[in-house]
């Protein structure tokens, strides 16, 4: 064997390859050096040299702490309790705990969400809102009336109150509505209703002004006001009203929509509020619908609506004293609305355009949850289609207008990124947009494409969370859980294409329809006016007279509307194209689902389809039938002839 050759022998042959390394020093110290660094027992024992470090590094860590914390022990237990004001050390140590808890119950959800790969930043505005709803349950917190009540002897100490009911062509429940404001608990001296009337049928102006006339002669103080030129719609008319001259004689002005029955007592619960409070500009009753258990549809509105007085209106005005004012039921104070500039016609939402400027303004709100104003909720899904368009389409149209002037208002940055990041962004933008994107595009979408896929988180879990915080404020609805999470997602079409309209301006952004009344509310009042027909049947010969002229009435009003017949169209449930090409397009992703067997994906699309069908084809809400507009005329114009026979009989008694 040749000096200048190394041979190496190994148990294992396999897979070996032979190195012949010739006699010289820079490959004999190469091979050396390799085989030094790649010695197992030298790395672990490096490995044991980290380990020995970390292991004397950990206890002086722990002793470390130990010390620093048992000085602070030490340091608060001998310090003394007088040092520092009692008042101020037990706000600081309130907020210090509190920021702590709502700190670490933030953390362990953000890790809860992070571990499962979840995205909370849409719903965490929900679920704190809820929290907030929840500790005002516990604690049982509301608004409290300062100052001694109001003397009920001497009516000169209940303050002027304006009461404005605006109506358009509101034949089914304009009676209600005057009825129910003209017999409010305040002195009659002290208060008056407008009736502002911007009706173009002129039969709605002869029943609304007569009925006002007959308030008017039982000694209410009620005036009719009547625009032939309908600008501006509901602001145009609130704004004209305001002009009168008579209107700086009024503190506070009490508003309510035409289907708004408010008991006896609400100005006796509100207005006391006002009381010592003079940066207060608005109180806000709640909402109760008289139909809210007719169909299917009135029962999803109640849970979005119970949930936006609940927790939404609630939460707000408790905490930040300041939410958007809903239009109706409330009463504001008149110096407010004319420090905010007034009612402007800009938008379609003059409600929340009031209430932000006078945000802006310094004014404050309170939302009384406990004070509650009887009304009615659309019972069609094209009347509930039109207002969703116009509550989502204003206040894309208000954002634009107000952002400027969000910016250099004088209010907190706390109060500017509330107003521009939930108020508008969030609540009105983002969830809109994440819904129609989410469920009605990339999901069905995934399905056709096998490179993508969206986990059962997105699709089932945080869904019904959500929709679980909706449901709370309403327990009896739990059963139809399922249904308003699959019409909401269905509503998000009409939702996105409204804030998309009002964003840029687009033609349907300005579209103001007056809500469809039914008159549901109105039965109550049938009832009353029967039996007051009832007790003045005292004569034959003057009820007959009166059934004679009644039924003149009646044929002269028939054959008026049988000549306007040929020209209108019968109303009928219509078909909604956009609907039902989300719903064949959820359908087919519904099938592709099934054949690649993907599970809940198939289910959820499957039933979002169903949902989406339903609504196309006006399944949904009230089935109108051909001649259900003339039923309802009808019944209008025999609550007429009956008030027209009591008045008349009244008259023929004072005669006798």
């Amino acid at each position: 064997m040749a000096p200048n050759t190394v041979v190496v022998t190994l148990e294992r042959p396999e897979n070996i390859s032979l190195i012949e390394v010739n006699d010289s020093k820079s490959s004999g110290s190469m091979f050396q050096e390799k085989e030094k660094s790649a010695s197992p027992k030298q790395f672990t024992w490096l490995l044991l040299l980290k380990a020995q470090r970390i292991l004397a590094f950990l206890p002086w860590v722990a002793m470390s702490l130990w010390t620093v914390f048992g000085s602070i022990k030490k340091r608060v237990a001998s310090s003394d309790p007088n040092e520092e004001d009692p008042r101020y050390r037990g706000r600081l140590y309130r907020f210090i705990k509190g920021f702590l808890a709502v700190s670490l119950i933030a953390l362990v959800i953000e890790i809860f969400a992070y571990l499962n790969k979840w995205d909370l930043s849409v719903s965490m505005d929900r679920l704190v809102q809820c929290l907030g709803c929840f500790w005002i349950k516990y604690k049982r917190l509301k608004p409290v009336i300062e100052g001694e009540p109001y003397d009920i002897e001497d009516g000169s100490s209940f303050p002027m109150v304006l009461v404005q009911i605006p109506m358009c062509n509101e034949k089914e429940v304009y009676e209600q509505s005057i009825a129910a404001v003209c017999q409010l608990d305040w002195p009659k001296d002290r208060f008056l209703v407008q009736i502002l009337d911007d009706s173009d049928d002129e039969l709605s102006q002869h029943l609304i002004r007569d009925e006002v006339m007959s308030w008017k002669e039982k000694g209410v103080n009620i005036i009719y006001r009547h625009r032939f030129i309908r600008t501006g719609y509901k602001a145009g008319n609130l704004k004209s009203a305001m002009a009168c001259d008579y209107v700086k004689d009024y503190e506070f002005v009490a508003i309510f929509d035409a289907d708004f029955q408010p008991n006896p007592d609400f100005l006796k619960l509100t207005v006391p509020h006002f009381k010592g409070k003079p940066d207060l500009g608005l109180v806000q009753a709640r909402w109760s619908f008289v139909n809210k258990d007719e169909n299917l549809l009135a029962r999803l509105q109640n849970i979005n609506l119970c949930f936006h007085f609940e927790v939404e209106q609630q939460v707000n005005g408790m905490f930040l004293n300041f939410f958007g004012f809903n239009g109706t039921a409330g009463v504001w104070r008149i110096k407010a609305l004319e420090d905010s500039g007034g009612w402007l016609e800009r938008t379609t939402v003059e409600d929340m355009d009031i209430a932000v400027r006078a945000h802006l303004n310094g004014w404050k709100f309170i939302f009384l949850n406990d004070v509650r104003v009887l009304c009615e909720l659309p019972e069609s899904y094209e009347a509930y289609k039109k207002q969703q368009h116009r509550w989502h389409s204003g206040p894309m149209q208000l954002f634009r207008l107000c952002l400027p002037s969000i910016l250099k208002s004088k209010i907190s940055a706390w109060k500017k990124a509330n107003l521009i990041f939930l108020f508008f962004l969030l609540r009105k933008l983002i969830l809109p947009f994440y819904s129609f994107t989410l469920f009605c595009i990339i999901l069905p979408l995934t399905m056709f494409i096998p490179e993508a896929e969206l986990p059962a988180w997105v699709i089932c879990y945080v869904p019904i969370t959500m929709s679980i915080l909706n449901i709370l404020p309403a327990p009896k609805a739990f059963p139809f859980l399922m249904p308003y999470l699959l019409f909401e997602n269905t509503m998000s079409v009409t939702k996105f294409n409204a804030m998309i309209s009002g964003l840029f301006q687009l033609g349907s952004a300005y579209e103001w329809v007056v809500t469809k009344k039914t008159g549901r509310a109105s039965e109550s009042d049938l009832l009353s006016l029967a039996e007051r027909e009832t007790k003045t049947q005292n004569e034959d010969k003057i009820q007959r007279r009166l059934s004679e002229s009644g039924l003149e009435m009646l044929g002269k009003l028939n054959e008026i509307n049988e000549q306007k017949a040929p020209i209108a169209k019968k109303k009928k449930n219509k078909i909604y194209r956009k609907e039902l090409v989300l719903a064949f397009l959820l359908l087919t992703a519904a099938a592709r689902s099934l054949l690649s067997a993907h599970g809940i994906h198939f289910y959820f699309l499957l039933f979002q389809g169903l949902s989406f069908l339903i609504v196309g084809l006006d399944l949904i809400g009230e089935q109108l039938s051909a001649d259900s507009s003339s039923v309802a005329v009808q019944a209008s114009i025999l609550n007429w002839i009956s008030s027209q026979m009591l008045n008349r009989s009244q008259e023929l008694r004072v005669e006798r």
